[in-house]
Parts: structure tokens; C-alpha cells; sequence
């Protein structure tokens, strides 16, 4: 037998990955980093790996866990970058509204 199971037998058929969706996500990110080396010419391809990276945040997680990283100081970065966050996201919204076309002036006859 199987060595003093619960009653339970085993399954038939081949076994399958419990989400295949991470699978595919690792997978969507791994393209996405992905950069082509053309004519021969690495220093171009490490730049626009970099800044695929950079954009990402990855190279600020290397940086950020090469030493540890108090609980304490970790709050702070967190919320300092959550306040920048939402900073950021206002300011893009509020400057979305002024550069659209069609708005109305809202100063009518001044």
C-alpha cells in the first residue's frame, strides 16, 4: 500500500501545477524583462535592462536588502512611500483635468 494512509488513493493522471496562472505571470514577467542584444552592442542592452529594472523597482529592493531593515524603519518608508503615492496620483489626475481640450473656462468674462 501507500504506508498507512487516511483512506484517501491516489489520484490518476499526471500531476498539474496547483495555479498554472502563476506560472504564466512569472512567465509575462520574464519577457517583459527580456532585452535584445542588436549588432552586438551589451552596453546599450545592460542600459535598457537598467531602466526596465529601475522602473520596476527591483533595483531599490537589491539596494534596500543588502542590510537589514529595522521594523521601525520599514513603517517609515512604507508610509512615506504610500504618501507619495497618493501625492503623485492627485497631482497627475489634477493636471490630466487642465491639459484636456474641450474644458470650459472657468472664468467666464474675466
Amino acid at each position: 500500500g501507500w504506508g498507512g494512509g487516511c483512506g484517501r488513493t491516489r489520484a490518476s493522471g499526471p500531476v498539474r501545477p496547483a495555479r498554472p496562472s502563476a506560472k504564466m505571470a512569472a512567465h509575462a514577467r520574464f519577457v517583459a524583462r527580456t532585452v535584445m542584444v542588436r549588432g552586438g552592442d551589451v552596453e546599450a542592452a545592460a542600459r535598457g535592462l537598467n531602466r526596465i529594472l529601475s522602473t520596476d523597482g527591483i533595483v531599490d529592493e537589491v539596494k534596500r536588502r543588502r542590510y537589514y531593515e529595522k521594523p521601525c524603519r520599514k513603517r517609515i518608508r512604507e508610509n512615506y512611500e504610500n504618501c507619495r503615492r497618493v501625492y503623485n496620483n492627485e497631482m497627475a489626475r489634477k493636471l490630466a483635468f487642465l491639459m484636456r481640450a474641450n474644458r470650459q473656462d472657468p472664468w467666464l468674462g474675466c
